[in-house]
Parts: C-alpha cells; sequence; structure tokens
C-alpha cells in the first residue's frame, strides 16, 4: 500500500508506526553492544554511501541492526526473509519514523515475497545482509547483472549457510559471503539459548500445551536442536533425540537423552520439533504411526522439513482450531496438529529469539558488514567465518554491558603459553 511516508515501501499499515517504536525501543534496552557499535558508526560513517539490501525478519531486534547500519551511513532497503516473521508495526515504524524503505507485509504470498526481495534488489546493492540465502539465490539465478557492483554479503542463519557452502563447493558463488551463523557469539548463543527459548514459547503461545510429562522429540541436535532439548527437559518433558549424524547422536545420548531412529520416536511422541535445515525429515511414514493429537512443529528456517504434501493427502480433512494450529484428520481418525504452517514456529507463533541474545547476533552482522567495506574486492568468492577479533570483541563488550569481570593472562603466563621449551 501506499504510505504517508515518502520512503519508498510495501507495508501493512502506517498507522501502525507509534506502536513499533516503543517495541523497537523496548528491544533496544536489552541490546547494548548494538547500541555501542551504533554510536562508533554515527561518528566514524565506515558505511558512508555503501548501499545494503537486507533480507531478514523484519522484526524489533532486525530494526535496532537497521538503525545502527543507517546511522553508519549505509543506504539500506529492507525486505522479509519469512512470510510469516514480519512485525507488520515494526515494517511501519522503519519506514514512517525512521525512513528506511521496507517491503515485508505478514502473511503475504510467495509472489508477494519474491516481488518485494526484488523491490529490495532493485536498489543494485554493494553488500547483501541474508537470513536462508533466498537474497543471494536470486541474484545468482535472476539478477546476475548485479553480481559485479557486489562486494560481499552476509548469512545469518543455518539453513543459509548450507546452502551459500553449496554454491561454493559447485563453483557457483560469484562473491564472498560471512557465514555470522558461524561466530561462536552467534550459534553458541543464538542457536542454543534463543532458539531453545523462542521455540518452545511460539508452541505454547500457539497451543497453551503443558510440557511436564510430555514425550518431545527433538529432531536435530545442531545447536539449535541442543537448545530445545536443554529447555524442553527444563520444563519437564521426558527429551527423545533423532540424528543421522554418529557424534551428535552420541554427544545426545550422553547428555542423557533418549536417541532412537525416526520411525520408532514417531509412534512415542506427543510434540515434535523439527530443527535440521533439511528436507522431509517427517515423512508420511511417520505420520502414518504418530499417536492421535501428535503435535507436529517446525523451527528450522523453510518449511520444507514436514513433509506437508504428504500429510495433506494423508487428510480426509483439515481445519484451523487456533491461531497458528491446524488440524488434519486422517482416514483412520487420528488427528494430527500442524503448528504455524510448518514454518518458523518461534516467529510465526511468537516474536522469535529476545533482544539480549540478538544482540550478539546482529553484532556480528554490522561489524562483518564493516569488515566487508575495509576488505573491498580483496575477498575471493568464498564462504568465510567471522574474523576471530570480531567474535572476541563482541564477547568482550556483552561481558562488560552484563557487569561481568574476567582475568587476564599475565606476561608470565602469556610466555609460557608461547613456548615448547618448559615440560616435566
Amino acid at each position: 500500500m501506499t504510505t504517508e511516508s515518502t520512503t519508498k515501501s510495501d507495508i501493512r499499515d502506517p498507522r501502525l508506526a507509534e506502536e513499533g517504536v516503543r517495541r523497537i525501543e523496548w528491544a533496544a534496552r536489552e541490546m547494548p553492544v548494538i547500541a555501542t557499535i551504533r554510536e562508533r558508526f554515527a561518528k566514524e560513517q565506515p558505511l558512508r554511501g555503501v548501499r545494503l539490501a537486507g533480507c531478514l525478519h523484519v522484526t524489533t531486534e532486525t530494526a535496532n541492526l537497521a538503525l545502527a547500519l543507517r546511522d553508519g551511513g549505509a543506504e539500506l532497503v529492507l525486505c522479509a526473509s519469512n512470510p510469516l516473521s514480519t512485525q507488520d508495526d515494526v515494517a511501519a515504524a522503519l519506514v514512517v519514523e525512521y525512513g528506511i524503505p521496507t517491503f515485508a507485509i505478514r502473511g503475504e504470498d510467495n509472489d508477494t515475497y519474491y516481488r518485494h526481495l526484488n523491490q529490495a534488489l532493485d536498489s543494485r546493492p554493494q553488500i547483501t545482509l541474508d537470513d536462508g540465502a533466498d537474497l543471494v539465490a536470486t541474484i545468482h539465478r535472476e539478477k546476475r547483472d548485479l553480481i559485479e557492483g557486489i562486494v560481499g554479503g552476509t548469512e545469518e542463519t543455518t539453513t543459509g549457510v548450507i546452502r551459500l557452502r553449496a554454491m561454493a563447493k559447485d563453483g557457483a558463488l560469484a562473491y564472498p559471503i560471512i557465514a555470522v551463523n558461524e561466530a561462536n557469539t552467534k550459534h553458541l548463543f543464538d542457536n542454543r539459548y534463543g532458539t531453545g527459548q523462542s521455540t518452545l514459547d511460539g508452541i505454547t503461545r500457539a497451543t497453551n500445551v503443558l510440557w511436564a510429562a510430555k514425550q518431545v522429540v527433538v529432531v536435530g541436535y545442531g545447536w539449535c536442536g541442543r537448545g530445545v532439548a536443554m529447555r524442553a527437559r527444563g520444563m519437564g518433558a521426558q527429551v527423545i533425540v533423532t540424528e543421522v549424524d554418529a557424534l551428535r547422536a552420541l554427544e545426545a545420548s550422553m547428555d542423557g537423552y533418549r536417541v532412537m531412529p525416526m520411525q520408532e520416536a514417531s509412534a512415542i511422541g506427543d510434540i515434535f520439533i523439527t530443527l535440521t535445515g533439511d528436507k522431509n525429515v517427517i515423512d508420511g511414514s511417520h505420520m502414518e504411526v504418530m499417536k492421535d493429537g501428535a503435535i507436529l512443529a517446525n523451527s528450522g528456517h523453510f518449511d520444507s522439513e514436514i513433509n506437508l504434501e504428504a500429510l495433506a493427502a494423508m487428510a480426509e480433512s483439515r481445519r484451523p482450531v487456533r491461531a497458528f494450529v491446524e488440524e488434519f484428520r486422517l482416514g483412520d481418525g487420528r488427528r494430527l496438529f500442524l503448528l504455524g504452517e510448518g514454518r518458523l514456529i518461534n516467529l510465526a507463533a511468537a516474536e522469535g529469539h529476545p533482544a539480549s541474545v540478538m544482540d550478539m547476533s546482529f553484532a556480528n552482522q554490522a561489524l562483518s558488514v564493516e569488515h566487508l567495506v575495509r576488505q573491498e574486492k580483496r575477498l575471493s568468492p568464498e564462504v568465510y567465518t567471522v574474523p576471530r577479533e570480531i567474535d572476541d570483541e563482541i564477547a568482550r563488550l556483552k561481558l562488560a554491558a552484563m557487569g561481568v569481570h574476567i582475568d587476564e593472562l599475565t606476561e608470565e603466563q602469556r610466555a609460557y603459553l608461547s613456548s615448547w621449551e618448559a615440560g616435566t
């Protein structure tokens, strides 16, 4: 729709801006690292005149990242990275109050989603910020004329990094990407504590289910799976983990969880949560043996982890029974309940990760963008990890904001650690 602002946009309602501003400011209270970076950026202007296109979840936390980038001199355009993750009041605030072009409407259909993505790319970005790699994939498939002018990009999530590494392996990746997801101050905290808390929050809001004594099947034991399993156990659930990776399965077992094949877990589980970044990890054969009333939720980036086509084909009827809950009644009378259309449940039915943990994730985004600008044309088209000095600086800033102090090595200790001569 056309807004009252002169800023180019496609949002639901500009009248939501006032509420969006309040919520963005509330999130900022828990984002001291981004605030520190924003203050420095405003003084130094390291991104002056640099065109950025961001395909990200349009949330209160993302808004604080956007403001830091804007204050650093960047010309930023945003679009949504998931049709159900946009917070419409935040999108309105970004456009009306902060003058950041934003193309995002909660619940937008697939055609609108890609129209918005292409509108972001109309800015001819020099740097891309992605969450799931849809922006990068679209550039490489349909907008290759943009590649020559692109310095690099960043990627926020596991699923996107998987796609980008596949592109790099095939020789298809045409510009360098920094995998923000691989930073220790991202995946050790955002993926584990953020996903752990926000996934259970989304499922609870959608269902009002009691977790205590439930059989919860966590599909995938990466950092996100670890976090969900830990939080579910903390709520009193009996947690089962399924895995295809032997080391992760071994770790889950030694962490005290039951580990078994998906087909076996399917007959036991009350709540199923997918976090793999893969396709059809809950398939038709699994649904055939699930209990009446089983709940299916996905916390991976794309809606590919639960085989939605198989579920629809098995159902004699389907109907919404609550916000974000759809009942599928099967031929034998069993009912399976799908949450949030099989999309990211923590953003579909809740508000996503708490601002405190996104503070570190988005600090990585901001400093990685600055790094790409400094390294212009020096990096080859590969997927890079966040430089160690950035990771360490974010950890230091977060500890300082939390009022936590740590020791430093003495000169004697530094010398000892760098020497090979000392021994028994």
